[in-house]
């Protein structure tokens, strides 16, 4: 499990290389009620647990935008998927900010309109 985990890290670092670029053709829409259900801290690297997972469109690999009351809070990028729940490793979080169970979960989605 830690060579995968070493691996979706390495993934982590070459997904925030482009982050510039993501943000200014990203667009976020929401996939149905996904909320954050529980953080596991863990040795190598927390993982987020969502109460969604592939049978509401969710897909590994994705990048998600986590808000609490509308305010951003940082990004996820989805591990592993099953039928109703899914993990994520933090991408990116907000200084002083943590994520808690209940929190809003979108998909961030490319848009080629202008």
């Amino acid at each position: 499990m830690f060579p995968t985990v070493l691996r979706l890290l390495g993934l982590v670092v070459a997904l925030t290389g482009a982050t510039a670029l993501r943000a200014a053709i990203s667009v976020e829409r929401s996939v149905g009620e996904a909320r954050v259900e529980l953080v596991a801290h863990l040795a190598p690297a927390d993982l987020v647990i969502l109460d969604a997972g592939f049978e509401a469109g969710l897909r590994q690999g994705m990048v998600c935008t986590v808000t609490r009351v509308g305010a951003p809070l940082g990004e996820l990028l989805l591990v592993d998927l099953r039928p109703r729940a899914a993990s994520a490793l933090i991408l990116d979080l907000a200084s002083g900010q943590s994520f808690q169970p209940g929190d809003s979960v979108a998909v961030k989605t490319v848009s080629s309109r202008k």
